[in-house]
């Protein structure tokens, strides 16, 4: 499985980009979801967002599951194009399927584990 040593990772299995404010579900969180086929954003772009708060939901052939944020910050754009194509989650996680774009509070991506922690964390070496 791949993940980029630039992200930063929550408990929750979302990834944080913090140079971009990218928020977005790992590899592992897709793949134990199956095929995405809906995402459902409950936050809207202007809100302030507290870490751990619910960003939305994401529907797979398998569960429904909540979307956290991993920082605090303003939320300062969702990706549309996700509504669309929810596949993009599957098929390109890190890249056209991220979730939402926050501009995070300063120093809170550090609370986050790199990926080697990420790695350990979820039990693959």
């Amino acid at each position: 499985m791949n993940f980029p040593d630039h992200l930063r990772y929550a408990k929750s299995h979302e990834w944080f980009d913090p140079n971009t404010g990218r928020v977005g579900i790992s590899e592992h969180a897709q793949s134990e979801l199956g095929d995405v086929v809906y995402l459902d954003f409950a936050a809207e772009v202007g809100e302030a967002i507290d870490a751990g708060a619910t960003l939305g939901t994401v529907e797979s052939v398998k569960t429904v599951s909540d979307i956290y944020a991993p920082v605090a910050g303003e939320l300062v754009a969702c990706n549309d194009a996700i509504q669309d194509s929810p596949e993009l989650v599957n098929t390109d996680p890190y890249g056209d399927g991220w979730l939402f774009q926050l501009k995070a509070t300063a120093g809170l991506a550090d609370s986050l584990m790199d990926a080697a922690a990420y790695r350990a964390h979820i039990g693959v070496a």
